[in-house]
């Protein structure tokens, strides 16, 4: 037989075998990836998972209980703009715990949100129902782990707040007249030492219309601690670090409250904000679901506060 005729069989050795074995394991998981990615919904696609759910039972605050109206009468007095200064001033120069977010998570199962009228389950349970519904709907994993971790900054109650006014509830402006139409329990703010003052009070106080919402300080709570805390420490996308600061500032993206603050930008963050908020609000009324089972599926999603 002539010489080029003759088959060379290649011969392996085990290192060739393992490198083949993980191509391999490696080209199945691409293809996993593949086919997650065309079930998932473009951001601004209509939610499916709470079609069938009565709205109307949620947010009920003139019919919530007496706690929850307590709960903003103190926020809404306290919540000043020498606070607000204070508070972020506090943020740079405190040190903080440094936690995965499982171990973050597992802090939750003793603390219920005072101002959620919609609630009583423990903390963990709402990010792991928030998640939950978010795969179930094909959302990207990016907005899965926001909807894992959006609470996160509630840990606030456990490391220096003064109480749960200055960690839960809506948010809201500070520094420009108080939003009556667009707040709730508003009656309230007529108690906050603001309330009155020359600057602060005014249409739009100590901003400019236009100014972005960047550029206003929001009422310090969990939203804006753990947005200063992902927006240096994470490669979440801007949309991501909307849904966390503004998830509970109900007054902007429900009621339509501070509009003239807006700039071009802002409106793509809203309707994202806007994207996120079913599986924040409307998860509530879901069963209660094993965090351990879901654990396998959530996992990957690994964050460092």
């Amino acid at each position: 037989m002539a010489p080029s005729a003759i088959e060379t069989v290649p011969v392996y050795s085990d290192r060739d075998g393992q490198v083949l074995e993980q191509i391999s394991d490696n080209v199945d998981a691409v293809n996993v990836l593949k086919a997650n990615m065309k079930k998932e919904k473009a951001l601004h696609e209509a939610s499916e998972f709470d079609a069938e759910k009565n709205k109307t039972q949620f947010r009920q605050y003139e019919d919530a209980k007496e706690s929850v109206k307590e709960f903003y009468r103190e926020q809404h007095e306290k919540q000043t703009v020498a606070y607000n200064l204070k508070a972020r001033n506090d943020f740079k120069f405190k040190t903080r715990a440094e936690m995965s977010i499982w171990e973050a998570m597992e802090k939750f199962n003793t603390l219920i949100d005072e101002s959620d009228p919609d609630t009583d389950l423990s903390q963990i349970e709402h990010l792991i129902q928030t998640a939950e519904a978010m795969r179930r709907d094909g959302r990207p994993r990016w907005m899965q782990l926001t909807g894992l971790i959006h609470d996160l900054g509630k840990l606030l109650n456990f490391y220096g707040s003064e109480g749960q006014w200055d960690v839960v509830g809506d948010t809201f402006v500070v520094g420009c007249a108080f939003d009556l139409e667009a707040n709730v329990c508003s009656e309230s703010f007529k108690g906050n030492p603001d309330w009155g003052h020359e600057i602060y009070s005014t249409k739009h106080g100590i901003y400019t219309p236009g100014c972005g919402m960047d550029n206003v300080m929001i009422s310090w709570g969990h939203d804006e601690y753990l947005y200063l805390v992902v927006k240096d420490q994470s490669t979440l996308p801007d949309e991501a670090l909307a849904m966390i600061r503004y998830h509970s500032f109900y007054p902007w993206h429900k009621e339509g409250g501070y509009m003239d603050f807006m700039n071009e930008k802002d409106h793509a963050m809203l309707a994202a904000v806007r994207s996120f908020n079913p599986y924040d609000l409307y998860s509530k009324s879901d069963e209660v679901l094993s965090v351990e089972e879901l654990k396998v599926s959530l996992s990957p999603l690994g964050f460092i506060l």
